[in-house]
């Protein structure tokens, strides 16, 4: 294959703001068909972006065997049901994060994906290939601040409307699924392990039933990870990174514009340099190099071992803030 022929299982905003247009981009892809429930929403979206199939039922876009990878956008209960259907139908499959409920949907996705040597799959944390993450992690690599202690780091948006995916139990809603679930990546991220100990509150909404905010303690061999998330708190996304010798600061570390130069703070000898990133879009180079990674049958950037690694993590969150406890791993 010279280009991936791609699907989109779903009309969600990320979908039509970001993927849509990353894939239309990139020169390894062809964006063939988008799917909805509502085949009138498929039509207007592939009317708008010129895609030439829609279908009105994902089963139908899997079933087209012209499409070899598929992007999925589905509320989170759908992600693991729909990635497993789509490397059944012989789909490479890049799926929104959170990948799964729980953890033990992703190992029952591993399991799965072994069937399906020769198809690639993937979770779609698109932070992880912006330019601004790649810096920080040879900084800190390099031991440009030290010693690795501290990090911390916060999520937040306002989202009170009751139809809103983020505030329905059932399709995994809650703070720490939908955002929480960033600092948890890049904990394991830049620590490179997991944490062994974990400590978490949360406030659950009383009519929701969802996290509407969870504070937590990621305690790690070498140093600490502290985080909140959530989504009745004015917007807001924050990422520090403290060592022995220096400190790493953030702009915007999880959605910076793709229109504008990002940039971080680098602090060492009581001196604060600007580094600047030029204009680039994390979602066009995720697509890129998953594509590259299918059509040249390379490693993949973020493996289904990290997503279970965050999963893990996630699961002990929950528990600890149900518990007030602090869980061992």
């Amino acid at each position: 294959m010279k280009k991936l022929n791609w699907g989109i299982l779903g009309t969600a905003a990320i979908a039509k703001n970001q993927i849509i247009p990353a894939i239309l981009k990139s020169k390894y892809c062809n964006l063939t068909a988008i799917a909805s429930r509502n085949i009138n929403d498929a039509k207007k979206l592939s009317t708008k972006f010129g895609v030439p199939k829609y279908y009105g039922s994902y089963e139908e876009l899997l079933a087209d065997k012209e499409i070899n990878a598929v992007y999925i956008p589905l509320p989170n209960h759908l992600h693991v049901t729909y990635a497993i259907k789509s490397l059944e139908y012989g789909k490479n499959v890049l799926v929104e994060k959170p990948i799964a409920l729980n953890f033990k949907e992703v190992k029952l996705l591993i399991k799965k994906a072994r069937k399906f040597p020769d198809l690639k799959i993937m979770e779609a944390f698109m932070y992880r290939f912006h330019p601004q993450w790649i810096k920080t992690k040879k900084i800190i690599q390099k031991g440009e601040i030290g010693k690795l202690k501290l990090i911390q780091s916060s999520f937040s948006f306002f989202d009170d409307n009751e139809n809103s995916i983020v505030n329905k139990k059932e399709y995994g809603g809650g703070s720490l699924m939908d955002i929480g679930c960033y600092s948890v990546s890049l904990s394991n991220y830049i620590f490179e392990n997991l944490p062994k100990s974990i400590f978490a509150t949360n406030e659950i909404h009383p009519k929701f039933n969802v996290d509407i905010s969870t504070t937590c303690i990621l305690e790690y061999k070498n140093g600490i990870s502290t985080f909140f998330s959530s989504i009745q708190l004015n917007e807001n996304q924050n990422v520090k990174i403290f060592g022995t010798k220096g400190i790493i600061e953030f702009e915007l570390p999880f959605n910076p514009n793709n229109d504008k130069v990002s940039n971080i703070w680098l602090t060492k000898n009581n001196i604060k340099e600007k580094i600047e990133f030029d204009i680039c879009d994390q979602y066009k180079i995720q697509i890129d190099q998953f594509s590259e990674a299918v059509l040249k049958n390379k490693i993949l950037p973020i493996t289904l071992e990290d997503s279970l690694n965050n999963m893990i993590v996630i699961d002990k969150i929950i528990e600890s803030a149900k518990s007030g406890k602090r869980i061992l791993l």
